[in-house]
């Protein structure tokens, strides 16, 4: 679990932005300090030097994650690497 940063307010499309203390791989899983699941990582954007995030909550009160620190969760998945066995040479 890596520490991604603090929502610091909520967009008209319901997506809470984080200024970003880590920056994970868009499509990460996001947890609250509970372990509780609360989303998806949408986007990242802002300098490099001081990036901010954009979370799509699963939660229905997405204005309740306000002033609250989450986490990413790295996701499982192996985008683009085949692992060929001896068969396939």
């Amino acid at each position: 679990m890596q520490r991604i940063g603090r929502v610091i307010h909520v967009t008209t499309s319901r997506k809470a932005v984080v200024k970003a203390e880590a920056v994970p791989k868009i499509g990460d899983r996001v947890v609250d300090e509970k372990s509780n699941i609360v989303g998806k990582v949408f986007d990242i954007f802002g300098s490099t030097s001081s990036p901010y995030l954009e979370v799509a909550p699963d939660l229905i009160d997405p204005y309740s994650l306000v002033n609250r620190l989450l986490y990413a969760l790295p996701s499982s998945r192996t985008k683009g690497k085949v692992k060929r066995g001896k068969a396939d040479e």
